[in-house]
């Protein structure tokens, strides 16, 4: 039920309208006026809120998860290194509460936890280090921890808020956009656990386009430096923490508009290449280049440097693009309970390796900054990269050491596109950058594609060729006519032939003449059986024509049953009608025995000659055969078999090779790459010292 009472500072009516509020801060005077078991005390007085361009407002409804909630308070609390947040007090219909947080355009809502026992305390806390034991949906990691101080509030707040005071948490970041916090501020820490939420989630997805039409009707705030008075142009002044004047280089310190003089800065800078000011797209919404600031690392005593842009948007908030010798790469926050990191870091299923591992150095700031930059700011900064992308964590090395982490997601994009964006000339790379992509590397997708559509037609055309036989003969070879045949006899000679010379006499033209007989009736009768034997005894068979047709190859197979000896067959296919020879060779040797108990086997009784296609027509088949008759005195038996239309697994193996040739050069280029991204970090791994 609403409690009413008077406010002990001004006596204006205030009204507690939930059972669960603590604190009601006054409309007339703005005191906080706590509610106690004896009536209400006041709290003291609290600032005026400040303006933070927030979409969300006091008395604003919504739904969450199918339950309807109402705004009712909201809570300042202004950051040890710079800068505010809101803490808006949500109460739901079914009596329930949460706190409904905002900073940097990021909503994170929680609800109050049972706190387990054994919490470890505040000082024993390490940021990027898991709290055991929690009651969450995964394993929380300490993302900042820190000291916080009320500045302002508004409306009703579910416990006693005292203005000025300082309070301790930690924020605890988990998977799948998990989010927590422990508060200190009492004897027994509390424990508050819930997720980052969009304005869609919380039912109020109009006001992000109210906001966005606000914003484009808000101009840029016109002030002068205190310390050369000349124009500066704030773009976001409800969330700026410093600035940097582009006229003198001054450092200025920011408070809700007003500037003041902190230092000049001990030198200037370079020009920034995107002028501030600059507004263009990205992730489909506008936004304006508000900072410029000037890091370096140091590596063998030599200091490299790159430049990084802040954008700024009231919808998605802050926004970097940063640009290395030339390179640019656009980066967003990531949540850092999202990320593993061991040697390797993983990120939204990908994992990353590292690339550099250094303390950074603020050089120069220009611009609106929204936490208290300052030259010389030093921090710890860890690069992962998986070309395109950049996963980076940073970790403060000064004086705010160990207080938080910050992980960052950048992705490369390409110059040609921040050049139009910006439509501005700006200088070439000429170096790799660490998350450069290869720009050919489609090439081994069309390959694996193009190779398994090779693979699959091979395949189907070895399985399914129209291959044929023309011709199938077997021949019974003759044995020499030197070796005993099967009889035990020796077989006809064939002489050997001298042609007499012109002054030979008659009786050796005579001799000559009767030989010269002999050998004919040999292979006359050589020839009745399928062949003939030549002087070499080389047995030579012709046989029947056949018919060969055209845009087919050819395949010529010859099968011996040699056993521990050898048959080569010299062949030649003769076109009848316009006489083309096409020869091939075909060396058959088959050998077995045993030795040192095991039994060895080496060469083939079969052998393939494969021809390119021939014209159409009738051919005749010519052989010459030759076989070691010294070993085997019965000759082998020879089968000759003519096929055509037969599928050649090396014709497929030669088209996979020439399908691989492009991809191949791609691929010693895509090395000679990654060697030159690689070149310069401290993990490199093609260093054969590393």
């Amino acid at each position: 039920m609403a409690f009413e009472a008077n406010c002990p500072a001004c006596g204006a009516q205030v009204t507690f309208k939930s059972g669960s509020s603590v604190v009601v801060v006054c409309e007339y005077c703005h005191s906080a006026v706590a509610r106690t078991d004896r009536g209400v005390e006041d709290l003291g007085r609290v600032a005026d809120v400040a303006e933070s361009g927030s979409p969300l407002d006091v008395g604003l409804g919504g739904v969450y998860r199918g339950l309807g909630f109402q705004l009712t308070g909201r809570a300042q609390l202004a950051h040890a290194a710079g800068g505010f947040w809101d803490e808006w007090y949500a109460l739901f219909t079914d009596g329930g509460w949460g706190w409904l947080a905002e900073a940097q355009g990021r909503f994170y809502i929680t609800f109050p936890a049972q706190a387990p026992a054994g919490l470890p305390p505040f000082d024993a806390l390490q940021v990027g280090q898991p709290v055991q034991g929690l009651p969450a949906r995964s394993p929380l990691v300490t993302s900042e921890k820190g000291v916080a101080r009320y500045v302002a509030a508004e409306g009703e707040i579910p416990y006693r808020l005292v203005p000025g005071e300082h309070t301790r948490y930690a924020d605890l970041s988990g998977a799948g956009g998990d989010f927590g916090t422990i508060d200190y501020s009492e004897d027994h820490p509390l424990l508050f656990l819930g997720s980052e939420v969009t304005l869609e989630e919380l039912g109020l997805a109009h006001l992000s386009r109210v906001r966005e039409r606000e914003a484009r009707r808000v101009e840029a705030a016109q002030l002068n430096c205190p310390q050369c008075a000349g124009p500066l142009a704030l773009h976001a002044p409800d969330r700026a923490e410093r600035v940097g004047c582009p006229n003198c280089g001054s450092l200025l310190d920011v408070n809700q508009g007003r500037l003041r003089y902190l230092k000049t800065l001990e030198q200037k800078g370079p020009k920034p290449s995107i002028p501030l000011g600059a507004a263009a797209e990205f992730e489909g919404r506008p936004a304006t280049v508000i900072g410029f600031v000037v890091r370096s690392v140091e590596f063998d005593g030599v200091r490299y440097f790159w430049q990084e842009y802040l954008l700024y948007n009231p919808a998605t908030g802050f926004r970097w693009l940063v640009e290395s010798d030339g390179h640019w790469s656009y980066v967003k926050p990531v949540p850092p309970g999202e990320v593993q990191a061991n040697g390797h870091a993983s990120y939204g299923g990908r994992s990353f390796k590292k690339f550099q591992d250094a303390t950074a150095r603020v050089e120069f700031v220009q611009g609106e900054f929204y936490w208290k930059v300052e030259a010389g700011e030093l921090t710890r900064a860890t690069d992962y990269v998986k070309a395109p992308l950049m996963l980076s964590k940073e970790v403060p090395a000064g004086k705010q050491a160990a207080s938080e982490i910050n992980w960052s997601l950048g992705e490369y994009v390409p110059l040609k596109e921040i050049e139009r964006k910006f439509n501005v000339d700006l200088p070439k790379p000429s170096t790799v950058a660490p998350n450069q992509p290869f720009r050919h590397k489609k090439i081994y997708g069309y390959w694996a594609a193009l190779t398994a559509l090779g693979l699959l037609l091979g395949l189907f055309f070895l399985a399914t060729g129209s291959r044929r036989v023309v011709f199938s003969q077997s021949y019974d070879l003759k044995a020499d006519p030197a070796a005993p045949n099967a009889s035990g006899t020796q077989a006809p000679e064939a002489p050997a032939i001298l042609m007499p010379g012109p002054n030979a006499s008659a009786a050796e033209r005579q001799q000559y003449q009767q030989r010269l007989s002999q050998l004919q009736q040999v292979q006359a009768a050589m020839a009745a059986a399928g062949g003939s034997i030549t002087e070499d005894n080389t047995q030579v068979i012709f046989s029947e024509p056949f018919k060969l047709n055209g845009r087919e190859n050819v395949r010529v197979r010859a099968e011996a049953d040699v056993e521990n000896n050898w048959l080569y067959v010299a062949g030649d296919l003769i076109n009848e009608e316009t006489g083309l020879v096409q020869q091939f060779d075909l060396p058959v040797e088959h050998y077995s025995g045993v030795e040192g108990g095991e039994s060895w086997t080496e060469g083939s009784r079969m052998e393939y000659a494969h021809l390119s296609s021939l014209p159409e027509g009738s051919y005749t088949l010519r052989l010459e055969a030759h076989w070691e008759k010294w070993n085997k005195p019965t000759p082998p038996r020879l089968q000759v078999k003519v096929e055509q239309g037969v599928p050649r697994v090396l014709n497929l193996l030669l088209l996979l090779l020439a399908l691989s040739a492009v991809p191949l050069l791609v691929a010693i280029a895509h090395f000679s790459f990654e060697r030159r991204r690689w070149a310069d970090s401290a993990f490199n791994p093609y260093d054969s010292e590393g």
